[in-house]
C-alpha cells in the first residue's frame, strides 16, 4: 500500500481568483489541462483572493503526511507568493512553494502572438500592461518580460501598471502618444477579469486579450511552465 508520504506531492494550482465567470472558466481550463497532461498527479485548484477554496483550506483537506507543492498561477512573485502562499506552506509539513510563472521567454512569445493576432504594425508604440505589485522584485520581473518582448517583436516596449506600482497604465499610454502612431497595450495578465477590464479602458488604440481565454485551449507552453514549476519545487 502506498503511504501518503510516498505519493507524489499534490500540485496545488494557486491562482489569484476573479469574480469574472469568463476568467474563472479560463483558469479552470488551464488547471484541467495540467491534470490531463499528468494523470499521475493529483491536481487541485486554490485561490489567493476572491474565490474559494484558499490555499490553507486546500492543504487542510490533505491526509496527514501528504505533501503538496503550491504552484503560483501568477506571472510574477509578489505579495501573494512571498506572504500568502509562503505562510500557507509553512503551516503544513512537507508543503513547498514553487516559483511564479514569470518571467519566461515563452510568456514573451505568447504576448507576441497576441500582438500579431491583433494586427501589430511596424510603427505602433507598445506598452506592456501588467497588474503591478508593491514588491520591487515583481516590478523587476515585469521589466524583464518587457525587455524579452521587445527583443521578440523588434519594438521598444515600456511598462504600465494597473495597481501598486508606477507608472500607471493610463499614464504610460498617454506618455507614449505620438501623432500618427497607434499605442498598443500588450496585456500581461493571465485571464479575463477586473484588471483586464481596466486595461481595456487604458486609452490605448488596441488592447490585446489576456494570456488565457475561455474560448480556446490553454497554450501548451503555459501547461509546460506549470509542470516545470512543480518539478522545480521537488528539487
Amino acid at each position: 500500500m502506498t503511504t501518503p508520504a510516498a505519493q507524489s506531492p499534490v500540485l496545488v494550482a494557486a491562482s489569484h481568483g476573479t469574480a469574472s465567470p469568463v476568467g474563472q472558466a479560463a483558469v479552470a481550463a488551464l488547471v484541467d489541462a495540467v491534470a490531463a497532461r499528468r494523470p499521475d498527479l493529483e491536481v487541485r485548484a486554490a485561490f489567493v483572493d476572491v474565490q474559494q477554496p484558499d490555499p490553507p483550506a486546500v492543504l487542510g483537506t490533505l491526509p496527514a503526511g501528504r505533501r503538496a507543492h503550491l504552484v503560483p498561477l501568477l506571472l510574477s512573485a509578489g505579495y501573494h507568493v512571498f506572504v500568502d502562499l509562503t505562510e500557507a506552506a509553512a503551516a503544513v509539513p512537507g508543503a513547498r512553494v514553487a516559483p511564479a510563472l514569470g518571467p519566461d521567454l515563452r510568456l514573451a512569445a505568447l504576448l507576441a502572438r497576441r500582438l500579431d493576432a491583433a494586427g501589430l504594425r511596424d510603427d505602433d508604440v507598445v506598452v506592456l500592461g501588467a497588474a503591478g505589485s508593491s514588491e520591487p522584485s515583481a516590478v523587476r520581473d515585469c521589466e524583464t518580460v518587457a525587455a524579452q518582448l521587445a527583443a521578440t517583436i523588434g519594438h521598444d516596449v515600456t511598462v504600465g501598471y494597473l495597481s501598486a506600482a508606477e507608472p500607471r497604465l493610463t499614464d504610460a499610454v498617454a506618455a507614449q502618444r505620438v501623432p500618427g502612431r497607434r499605442v498598443v497595450v500588450a496585456t500581461y495578465l493571465l485571464a479575463p477579469g477586473f484588471f483586464a477590464d481596466l486595461a481595456a479602458r487604458s486609452g490605448a488604440d488596441v488592447v490585446t486579450p489576456p494570456l488565457l481565454l475561455d474560448d480556446e485551449p490553454p497554450a501548451g507552453d503555459l501547461v509546460d511552465m506549470v509542470l516545470e514549476r512543480y518539478e522545480a519545487a521537488t528539487d
